[in-house]
């Protein structure tokens, strides 16, 4: 009977811990998705952009990097934020200030007005990543965490994907404006999140009592000699999965157009078959490390990624680039399936999403250099050594999980 009892008390506990948990994955999915959306729709309607706004070359492409610029100071201040007032509160101002400047995008008369629209949607929008992966990472069991990470991770290719299927359909219709306009509706998943997902149990506990701003989470990522080392690996294993990320997907449409005569339909064929490429290695990212550890994982796909970018600059058939494009993408890009997973459980509570948004974006900062140097080694050697020296960088990779990163798997989180 007692057995029994505590059965029948355990089995509605464990499904409010169910409901709860796939509450917090999808709100970090979404606003992860939300993310990739707007980056690719700017990137389509940027030609449309300059016509209506007779913007130069230089101005065009300086809306991105500010939307970057916008993201990576929008990681460090939301992140701090979150650690200190609460994943979904925060998570949630990250989601409005992005869709209401967006949805101001649409109102711009000129360069300079869209350019602070811009970059102050870039400030949520940067938010948006880490809290998301501390929301779900804390709402999930240890032996579900990467799964849950990888989840999330596979929000952005969604949003990827629902970008480069709705621009060509809508921007005829509705317009560049409309298409910002159309940004005004993650608003309403702000009310969504804020309504129907509480707080992690895991940080309402372990909340500070006192919630004033500080730059103590800050702090906690150079603690002391063995963080310093967890932090500067994390921030390798960021910067080469970036690098090599944007490196690619940048100049491969240019290298299959003058290297092989890919036309644009040719070209988007490869494209969608590297991003679904790319969503199979999340996923399988997530299943292999709640099995097999993060550092196996990392270093199976470090080792695949170094074979498979060399592998790639010397393929020349069209079949073979297509398959060996999907086959490139599970390896570079499916790491980020990890990255939630492992730094929530490298870091306590009190520093969880500044440490997720920080050394991301520091990853990302760097990594977006990538087509610089790609394109710079390009042009003084060719495409072919630009990608064999490429996969030489993910041996930096493999060198930084071997004696920077611990191994956390299945552990408590702090």
């Amino acid at each position: 009977m007692r057995a029994s009892s505590v059965s029948g008390l355990a089995a509605p506990a464990e499904r409010d811990y169910q409901k709860n948990a796939r509450k917090a994955i999808w709100a970090s999915s979404i606003g992860y998705a939300l993310d990739g959306f707007d980056l690719l729709i700017l990137g389509f309607i940027l030609s449309a952009v300059s016509a209506g706004l007779g913007l130069t070359s230089t101005e065009a492409g300086s809306l991105v990097t500010w939307t970057l610029v916008g993201a990576v100071i929008g990681g460090v201040g939301f992140g701090l934020l979150s650690d200190i007032y609460g994943r979904v509160r925060v998570l949630t101002w990250t989601i409005l200030l992005f869709a209401v400047f967006t949805g101001m995008c649409a109102l711009a008369q000129g360069y300079w007005d869209l350019l602070v629209y811009r970059t102050i949607a870039g400030l949520g929008l940067g938010g948006e990543f880490g809290i998301g992966m501390a929301l779900a990472t804390e709402a999930c069991r240890p032996s579900q965490r990467a799964r849950v990470s990888s989840y999330v991770g596979l929000g952005w290719q969604a949003g990827v994907l629902a970008a480069a299927l709705l621009t060509p359909l809508l921007l005829p219709i509705i317009g560049w404006r409309g298409m910002f306009a159309v940004g005004v509706l993650p608003a309403i998943v702000s009310f969504f999140v804020r309504s129907y997902i509480g707080e992690p149990e895991h940080f309402v506990k372990s909340a500070p009592v006192a919630k004033s701003f500080t730059f103590a989470p800050l702090r906690l990522l150079v603690a002391d000699a063995e963080t310093v080392r967890r932090s500067i690996g994390v921030i390798i294993l960021c910067s080469v999965q970036n690098f090599g990320y944007y490196g690619l997907m940048i100049w491969m449409p240019s290298y299959l157009s003058t290297q092989f005569g890919y036309s644009l339909t040719k070209s988007a064929s490869w494209t969608a078959m590297t991003v679904l490429g790319m969503s199979l290695g999340i996923w399988l990212f997530g299943q292999l490390a709640d099995r097999i550890g993060r550092r196996p994982s990392f270093l199976l796909y470090q080792v695949g990624a170094v074979v498979m970018v060399y592998v790639y600059s010397q393929l020349t058939t069209p079949t073979a680039l297509l398959w060996g494009g999907a086959l490139m993408g599970v390896f570079v890009n499916g790491m980020i399936g990890g990255y939630g997973a492992l730094i929530s459980e490298l870091y306590p509570r009190a520093a969880r999403a500044t440490a997720q948004n920080v050394l991301f974006n520091i990853g990302r900062a760097i990594g977006g250099f990538g087509p610089v140097v790609v394109g710079a080694l390009a042009a003084a050697y060719s495409f072919e050594v630009a990608l064999a020296l490429l996969a030489s960088l993910y041996i930096l990779d493999i060198i930084a999980t071997l004696f920077l990163i611990p191994e956390r798997k299945g552990m408590e989180l702090e």
